[in-house]
């Protein structure tokens, strides 16, 4: 399946969920994440599934003044 994560294209296996775009992007906490610009919440990324297209942002906190 061909997802976009932050933006850039990513070929994940099929079924994949949020934890394996994660796993795809090396992704290290502290980190939120959306799919189509929903919030999924930490507790559902094993079990919130992928389709197609979907888009995934990982969004890292900004710190400053």
């Amino acid at each position: 399946m061909n997802v976009w994560i932050n933006d850039t294209p990513h070929t994940l296996p099929e079924p994949a969920t949020v934890a394996d775009a994660l796993t795809a992007l090396n992704a290290v906490p502290p980190f939120a994440v959306a799919v189509n610009r929903v919030f999924v919440p930490r507790s559902a990324y094993a079990a919130h599934g992928l389709h197609d297209d979907d888009r995934i942002e990982v969004i890292r906190p900004v710190t400053g003044g």
